[in-house]
């Protein structure tokens, strides 16, 4: 399954292309990140896509970045997290990703709103996401202030 944008080809990875980032990251957190994704794959192969890395790539190929789906949280909800390469940054491609998965999420997946966590002065992560129709929600995570979009009712 692969998302496409007029710009981006977003789509989960495979077990072997998961395995590659993590043997591949010299960052601690992400390595972790990107093993615990993994985990969540094979722990529920039939729900995959809530689990996997999404790798971003321009429609040339080339990668620059990815994004997450953090599984179900509770009562049909789950989180999205995002990252562009540095060098890709403040071209709109964040945004752009996240809108193209977030409409799938809520067009394919039995969720009813989807939640996301910024760091309180990664003011351009909170843009992509006021941007994609999230709202914060008052609540301070880990990392930062939380953000929320539901589902819109038909």
């Amino acid at each position: 399954m692969v998302l496409e944008t007029e710009r981006l080809r977003i789509y989960p990875a495979t077990q072997e292309q998961m395995e590659a980032f993590i043997a591949a990251e010299t960052d601690v957190e992400l390595k972790s990140a990107y093993s615990e994704m993994l985990q969540g794959c094979l722990l529920n192969p039939e729900q995959w896509e809530l689990f996997a890395m999404w790798i971003i790539e321009l429609s040339d190929g080339t990668h620059i970045g990815d994004l997450c789906f953090k599984g179900l949280i509770s009562n049909g909800i789950t989180e999205i997290g995002y990252g562009i390469m540095e060098e890709y940054q403040g071209s709109g491609y964040a945004t752009e990703a996240v809108k193209a998965a977030v409409k799938w999420a809520f067009e394919n997946l039995d969720i009813n709103a989807i939640e996301a966590e910024t760091e309180i002065d990664n003011t351009a992560s909170q843009r992509v996401l006021e941007k994609c129709g999230f709202v914060a929600n008052g609540k301070i995570g880990a990392e930062g202030p939380r953000y929320s979009l539901f589902r819109i009712s038909d």
